[in-house]
């Protein structure tokens, strides 16, 4: 049996696994992420890498980062949440690890967990939205995963949809990121709870009666219990993921659009607002087949799992 480490990076953990051929996950460390030190947080990976080896033979590790990884998935360009700025972290951890390191995308190596063993599982076209804080991309053409000539494609969340809109920080305005991610909805539920305090009865209960103590999971919670502005707040970015997906279809025809991040925990929550618009609002390109909206089904895993594989490749 072949095994191979994924470790997946985020601003607030690094969560690492030894993995199977198969998929499984066969043991798995978490650690905090010492986020703005660059030398921290690659003595965390070598340490984790260590401890997860001592008691398994792999054949290689794979990293998986939030950022912009160069197309000899060696170097991460930039990452917004943590302190790397043209950060040469596969020579860096090649110089401490005895088997091959791969550097990729997080939400790339997502991508590739869905495509080999989750909601996408042998669809040779197909493409996936991480919606958390932010929005995340992956895309797969033909069985491969879509990189493009610099190594930075697919980078759904940065598609400007509001001309001047709100600024966001890959330093432009308007992004999708900014109108569809967990982070703008709780934005909306905050707005709409300061706007309408009596339809938010449940939303402010939850938030000690201060809209700006609204969190994601109250919303979440008070949508379940039917509150009128948590579902409002789930229909506005349901509308505004619907639109992208469309976008996606006429440039990417996918058979299958994987939804994953934190948020599609919330389930028909939010994929009930995003089919409803997407469906609508397709035109006459709705006459044709086009890509079924599925959840993702890899869940936290789906980093680790995704980066050990395309290691192992």
């Amino acid at each position: 049996m072949s095994l191979a480490i994924g470790i997946d990076i985020g601003g607030t953990k690094v969560l690492g696994g030894v993995v199977a051929e198969d998929g499984t996950v066969v043991a798995s460390h978490r650690i905090a992420t010492p986020a703005t030190d660059v030398a921290a947080i690659r003595t965390v990976i070598v340490d984790l890498v260590r401890r997860l080896s001592a008691a398994h033979e792999v054949i290689a590790v794979g990293i998986g980062a939030a950022g912009w990884i160069d197309a000899t998935r060696s170097t991460v360009q930039f990452s917004p949440n943590l302190a790397w700025r043209h950060e040469p972290l596969r020579e860096g951890l090649s110089r401490d690890i005895d088997v091959p390191v791969v550097v990729e995308n997080d939400a790339n190596v997502a991508m590739w967990a869905e495509y080999r063993y989750g909601a996408a599982r042998g669809v040779n076209n197909t493409a996936l939205f991480t919606v958390g804080t932010g929005i995340g991309g992956g895309l797969i053409s033909d069985g491969r995963l879509v990189r493009g000539a610099h190594g930075v494609a697919a980078e759904f969340g940065h598609v400007r949809v509001v001309p001047d809109g709100i600024e966001c920080g890959c330093g432009r305005r308007g992004c999708l990121e900014q109108y569809a991610s967990g982070t703008a909805l709780v934005r909306e539920a905050k707005r709409l709870a300061s706007c309408d305090e009596e339809r938010a009865v449940k939303l402010l209960e939850l938030a000690g009666g201060d809209p700006n103590g609204v969190d994601g999971p109250m919303v979440t919670e008070a949508a379940r219990d039917g509150d009128p502005v948590a579902l409002a707040a789930f229909a506005h970015i349901g509308t505004n993921l619907g639109s992208a997906l469309i976008d996606l279809v006429q440039v990417a025809d996918p058979e299958i659009i994987v939804i994953g991040g934190g948020v599609v925990n919330a389930g028909d929550l939010l994929l009930d607002p995003i089919r409803e618009h997407y469906g609508q609002a397709m035109g006459a390109r709705g006459e044709l087949q086009f890509a079924q909206i599925k959840a993702a089904q890899m869940g936290a895993n789906a980093g680790l799992v995704g980066a050990a594989d395309l290691a192992r490749q």
